[in-house]
Order: C-alpha cells, then sequence, then structure tokens
C-alpha cells in the first residue's frame, strides 16, 4: 500500500509540489489518514502546498 501512495504522490505532483487539495484526495481514494500522505510525500522530498486546513 505504502508503495502505491507513494507512487500516486510522485504522479500528480508537479515539480516536486503536491497541492494540499490533492493530497487530501489521495488519501480519502486510498482511505489512508491525511498523515500518511504526508509522510509519504516527505519520503520523496514533495513539498504540500497551499494547504487550507493545516493537516500536513
Amino acid at each position: 500500500m505504502k508503495d502505491k501512495i507513494e507512487e500516486e504522490v510522485k504522479k500528480k505532483a508537479i515539480e516536486g509540489k503536491l497541492p494540499c487539495t490533492i493530497a487530501r484526495m489521495i488519501a480519502e481514494n486510498f482511505g489512508v489518514s491525511y498523515k500518511t500522505v504526508g509522510k509519504a510525500a516527505d519520503r520523496l522530498k514533495i513539498k504540500i502546498t497551499n494547504c487550507q486546513l493545516g493537516c500536513f
């Protein structure tokens, strides 16, 4: 599961950045916490941007 989440984060990231709304969508689609997606982004050195809720 971790690999699939990282793959999706990589695919959706643009120039090393992932918008918060997309990160939340990934978490909801995979049925995991926002924190799980945030950790995947951290491992990939991808920054979460435009975070409205402070989740990441």
